[in-house]
């Protein structure tokens, strides 16, 4: 069984990063990471809280410098870009908290969403985005601060896909939503951008249910990655429950059979306009 990123080819990837290293004082949150993303594809990264998925997520999104390692997104080195240079190369990404602006309406929203864009081609995305998320063309009046729980991550998803991203990061889409409203995000919404032709890197809080959806996971336990592999290989390992709680697979003895995940909590906190809260919480 796969244990390492090795085991997938990274010359097939549309994201491809290699031997990631960050942090933020002297010792690093995240060492020697490795990960491939293919077009078409759902990956979707779990681990327990302070595992390093927000800082991984900082650096590739152009928030955080790694100290080593390369990222490339479709075949250029995007390693030291910053977040705009990345919006225009195709990556969209959605943040857990702050993804939209709460005093704007959702089609004012939706126009931020294409700020870089020729104006011109900004009713032509919103008009994309309504398609694929019609719930939200009655709300389009309405302020962001009055949408529930479900309709505000619709819109966080919709505005970053004004930009047509080839590559779409989604930061724990489903925190803070109820089970069946967390259902719909990953199983219908996720998925029904998979099919349209978005890559999905998905960091993710429920963990089943993101790997029912994934084609590969990675799993990542005190900054490194432990195991990847295919989320039906990763479930039938005795001890992933084990792992999961942030104790390694090569030294406890296996999970008790049906032992349920623990479900990781807060990821990073960024602005709709991509800016930084002061915190270096981990998740």
């Amino acid at each position: 069984m796969p244990t390492s990123t090795e085991s997938r080819r990274q010359d097939t990837g549309y994201l491809t990063v290699h031997g990631l290293t960050a942090g933020y004082d002297a010792a690093p949150i995240i060492n020697d990471i490795s990960l491939t993303v293919a077009k078409g594809e759902v990956v979707t990264v779990i681990g327990p809280n302070g595992s390093g998925k927000s800082t991984l997520l900082k650096c590739l999104t152009g928030r955080l410098r790694p100290r080593a390692g390369q990222v490339h997104l479709d075949g250029h080195d995007v390693t030291a870009a910053s977040g705009n240079a990345l919006t225009k190369g195709g990556l969209g990404y959605v943040p857990q908290h702050n993804d939209i602006f709460p005093t704007l309406t959702v089609r004012e929203n939706l126009e931020m969403g294409g700020y870089l864009l020729p104006k011109a081609q900004v009713g032509e995305r919103i008009d994309y985005v309504l398609q694929t998320f019609p719930l939200l063309r009655p709300l389009l009046k309405r302020s962001g601060k009055l949408l529930s729980g479900g309709e505000r991550k619709l819109l966080g998803i919709g505005r970053s896909l004004i930009s047509s991203p080839k590559l779409l990061i989604l930061d724990e889409p489903t925190a803070g939503l109820s089970p069946s409203l967390a259902r719909g995000i990953l199983d219908d919404h996720v998925t029904s951008l998979a099919r349209a032709g978005v890559t999905i890197l998905l960091v993710e809080q429920r963990a089943h249910q993101a790997m029912q959806i994934a084609d590969w996971c990675y799993v990542l336990v005190a900054g490194r990655v432990e195991l990847n592999d295919a989320p039906a290989a990763l479930l039938a390992r005795p001890d992933f429950g084990e792992l999961f709680l942030g104790r390694s697979a090569r030294s406890q003895q296996p999970a008790a059979p049906g032992r349920h995940l623990p479900q990781a909590t807060a990821g990073p906190a960024v602005t709709a306009a991509g800016t930084h809260q002061a915190s270096h919480d981990e998740g």
